[in-house]
């Protein structure tokens, strides 16, 4: 039986947590490829509502992955931006995206009726 790092399972732990939240880790994926709006990521992540990417902002802010930049000027613009702690996430989402293309199948598109 391998000898696991009893301190790395917490940490890990608290990891997938944050990136695993529903919508968060496509929210990551989108800004690491360059959305900063509001408008821009929500529309770029399918089915996502305003309300949720409000939460899952807010949530990713208060982790210390996203940074909320407001620009006075009229009207106010405001900006979201990855901190160097959720750029460092670019390879890992990257590794999840290649894995998931290789394992998971997409859905069937429902037959069109006659």
């Amino acid at each position: 039986m391998p000898d696991f790092d009893a301190a790395l399972c917490p940490r890990y732990h608290r990891a997938v947590e944050i990136i695993g939240r529903r919508w968060s880790g496509s929210i990551l994926r989108v800004m690491l490829s360059g959305a900063t709006r509001f408008t821009d990521i929500k529309h770029a992540v399918p089915d996502l509502s305003d309300r949720m990417l409000s939460e899952r902002l807010k949530e990713l802010e208060a982790e210390g992955l996203v940074v909320r930049e407001v620009t006075s000027s009229t009207p106010v613009r405001i900006d979201y931006r990855l901190t160097p702690m959720g750029e460092a996430l670019g390879p890992a989402l990257d590794a999840i995206g290649a894995w998931a293309t290789r394992w998971i199948e997409l859905p069937e598109a429902p037959a069109e009726r006659a």
